[in-house]
């Protein structure tokens, strides 16, 4: 009997089984992440807040963001408007939540765009090197020259408005430091010995730098593309503020701030209090997971 069960079929794991050692590692891995970095965790958690509370704004919204009550302009925060009304009469926890679907968007999209051809580009030229590496690095010093918001408006000015011409601007500024941080970490690993090994088969540049080169920098992408996240809603905000980003009347937390001075150089404190407060908690929050990122990737800096 025992010879016999020995050569039974063993019953197949479902999906569910087979996911279970997978959610186990990520469980741990979560519950090792918030034990060691709790600030980290918690900003993880508040950005997770923030990104429900926009992705879900037509539900949550008190009102449509742009219609205005023109019986209650100016209204300080009540019962009726948490958070009180603007010079038109809209309602401002209202603007504030599709705002950030607005500024959440045109941030992420922005900093992925950027970094990513920043850190192809990066990779490429460590990796071939001479003349490339010499031409390429001076266009990104040519860039970086710019101060960072003035290099956003000379190419909004150029391009237009709209939002997508905001995401490619923004992109754009934040190229150069995709470059240069990937471009140091490919110095050392096209050294390494199994890049030397996979040239010696015959392997071509393209497949080593995509199949051997790149893997190795994806913890450096999410540590940089995490840390210019917040720099990105930072430099969104400023151009809303300057009236040049997303075009009125769709809300995004910069151009909250815009209108308000537009209207008065002596402004109502909850009209200017409140997006500035939104804008100030995300920058914080994305600063501090980066951080957290930064410690828990980089084998340097883990406990």
């Amino acid at each position: 009997m025992a010879q016999r069960s020995a050569h039974m079929p063993q019953p197949s794991l479902t999906v569910s089984e087979a996911a279970q050692p997978g959610l186990a590692r990520l469980c741990h891995a979560l519950a090792l992440f918030s034990k060691r970095y709790p600030v980290g965790m918690g900003a993880a958690l508040g950005l997770c807040v923030i990104a429900l509370l926009a992705a879900l704004a037509p539900i949550v919204a008190p009102y449509d963001p742009n219609f205005q009550h023109f019986t209650d302009l100016k209204q300080a925060p009540s019962a009726s408007y948490w958070l009180g009304t603007d010079y038109e009469g809209r309602d401002i926890l209202s603007r504030l939540i599709y705002g950030g679907q607005v500024s959440l968007v045109v941030s992420v999209l922005s900093v992925l765009l950027g970094t990513m051809v920043g850190s192809g580009w990066g990779a490429a030229s460590a990796y071939l090197g001479g003349m490339m590496d010499i031409v390429s690095q001076r266009i990104v010093e040519v860039v970086m020259s710019f101060p960072t918001l003035i290099l956003a408006m000379i190419l909004l000015v150029a391009m237009g408005g709209g939002m997508w011409t905001v995401i490619l601007a923004i992109a754009v500024t934040r190229l150069p430091f995709g470059v240069r941080v990937i471009r140091s970490v490919t110095l050392s690993i096209k050294e390494l010995t199994y890049v030397d090994a996979a040239r010696a088969i015959g392997a071509s540049d393209l497949r080593i730098i995509a199949r051997h080169i790149i893997p190795q920098c994806i913890p450096v992408f999410l540590v940089l593309a995490t840390a210019h996240l917040g720099t990105a809603i930072a430099i969104e905000a400023s151009l809303g503020f300057l009236g040049i980003g997303i075009t009125p009347p769709t809300a995004s937390w910069g151009n909250m701030l815009g209108g308000v001075v537009s209207n008065t150089y002596r402004p109502l404190w909850w009209v200017m209090v409140f997006p500035g407060l939104a804008i100030s908690v995300t920058v914080l929050a994305f600063n501090m997971l980066g951080d957290a990122l930064r410690d828990t990737l980089d084998p340097k800096l883990r406990l």
